[in-house]
Order: C-alpha cells, then structure tokens, then sequence
C-alpha cells in the first residue's frame, strides 16, 4: 500500500476547512512536523480596542498546529494549547506563523508556533499539544 503524500494529506484536510478558508490562510511552507502559514488581518477581526481579537492569532496558530501535525496521515486533536500574546497585531498585519515540532511519540506531538508580523515582530508564542489518534485522513 502506497503513503499518500504530505501535500495530498494536507490538502485534504483544508479542502473542508472553512474556517482556515475565512481567515484567509496561505500555505507558504509544508514539511513532516512543521509548517509555514500567512494571512492578512481584516478590518473584521478588531476588537473594541481596535486590535486584533486574540481568538483570531490564536485560530491561526492552532490551523498551523493543525497543519504541522497531521501531515503524517495520522488523525491528530488538539490536548492541550496556550497562547501568549507579546505584541498588538492590527488591521492590515499580515502574520506568519511557523511550526515547529519540539517531540513526537506514537500518541502524543508538542509542537511550538511562532507568529510574527510583516516587520518580523513577534505578536504571539503558542505551544500546542496532540493526541494521535489510529485513524488516517486519507486513504489510497
């Protein structure tokens, strides 16, 4: 039996993802256990402080724990996240956010998120935990 790819597990993961969709994610880097993404911040998105919402960074560093942990093919939720929020992210930002995978076992990943801003600021740390679990996302 052939393993499907990264790119085809990843891709079918996002086909259905609307969320990912609604904040405008962009796929800029893909490899096992990490990953590049961006998005623009919209108008949409402020607070009433005129910042960004922090339930909008941290959805985009769980998409890239997301992305980072499942490109194995092996279904994997979140267990555990936090998020610290170092810097104000305004309308207009265009964040990216790099996983990093810091340990893998069979049922469980750490992986560390970095988001950064346009000015390579950093905006936010978010280190996210995965339950593996034994089913796959895409069969051949």
């Amino acid at each position: 039996m052939t393993t499907p790819s990264i790119e085809a597990v990843i891709g079918h993961m996002l086909k259905n993802d609307r969320f990912s969709a609604w904040l405008g994610i962009e796929l800029l880097e893909l490899d096992s256990g990490s990953c590049k993404i961006s998005m623009t911040v919209r108008g949409e998105m402020m607070n009433g402080f005129d910042i960004a919402h922090g339930g909008i960074a941290f959805s985009f560093a769980d998409s890239a724990l997301a992305i980072a942990s499942n490109g194995y093919n092996k279904l994997s939720v979140a267990l555990e996240t936090s998020m610290s929020f170092t810097a104000p992210v305004r309308s207009g930002d265009k964040l990216t956010a790099t996983a990093t995978e810091i340990s893998l076992t069979n049922r469980i990943g750490v992986y560390h998120i970095l988001i950064a801003n346009q000015d390579q600021v950093t905006v936010g740390w978010f280190k996210g935990t995965v339950y593996r679990t034994s089913k796959t996302l895409l069969e051949l």
